[in-house]
């Protein structure tokens, strides 16, 4: 399994859209700023994103993209997915790589457990452990 540039900055900018579900479209220049991308390079990976029906676009002066579903129903590895094609390595099998796809295979049932809105979910815990009441 191999991850690449393309699937961090989906995971990320998904991850921003999670963040902000409910709230309407988000531009790609705010996803941008607040995940620290190339706006240019995010423009590139919609198309994907798109088209595995992850995201959708809506036009008009406050326009954006949007999550197709809740965050909790997107899967890390459907973004991966979605970006870098399969993520389980075909006709693996003999000799070493035997752990190599038990790995592999770990992996990716953590990937295809793990949901945006359970990143959601543990940032706020995070923040709000660092809250101070008075």
């Amino acid at each position: 399994m191999r991850l690449t540039t393309k699937g961090r900055y989906g995971v990320k900018a998904l991850f921003e859209l999670a963040l902000r579900y409910g709230a309407g479209p988000v531009s790609l220049k705010e996803i941008a700023e607040n995940q620290g991308l190339s706006e240019h390079y995010l423009e590139q990976l919609a198309g994907p994103l798109r088209k595995a029906g992850l995201i959708a676009s809506v036009r008009g002066a406050h326009g954006g993209y949007v999550l197709t579903r809740p965050p909790e129903q997107i899967r890390v590895g459907d973004i991966l997915r979605a970006l870098e094609g399969p993520l389980e390595e075909p006709g693996a099998g003999g000799g070493g790589r035997d752990v190599w796809c038990r790995v592999t295979a770990r992996l990716v049932q953590v990937l295809d457990t793990l949901t945006l809105g359970d990143l959601v979910d543990e940032v706020r815990r995070e923040q709000e452990s660092l809250m101070y009441y008075i």
